[in-house]
């Protein structure tokens, strides 16, 4: 079960950034792979494809950089996740 509080990295995000519609996920569109739902970067604003996909490439990009937030760019979807604390907590759209 996800826990759903906060920690410092979570609170550092002041505005939630999402990518333009249709989003795609960056790595997969080079390699002409494909995703199942994707997650944008709070650090950079990069976007890339979740875990469920083949390539999991936004827990690579955090493995590779540090970044610790992601939003979900799923429309419909309001949540942030923080890889660092292993946290989730939704916000208002």
């Amino acid at each position: 079960m996800l826990k759903r509080k906060s920690c410092s990295h979570l609170n550092e995000v002041e505005r939630v950034t999402l990518p333009d519609q249709p989003a795609v996920c960056e790595e997969c569109i080079k390699t002409g792979d494909s995703w199942v739902h994707l997650r944008t970067c709070q650090t950079c604003g990069k976007t890339h494809c979740c875990d469920t996909s083949p390539n999991q490439h936004a827990t690579k990009h955090f493995h590779n950089t540090g970044h610790p937030v992601i939003a979900s760019a799923e429309p419909g979807e309001s949540w942030l996740w923080c890889y660092v604390d292993e946290l989730i907590t939704l916000y208002s759209a």
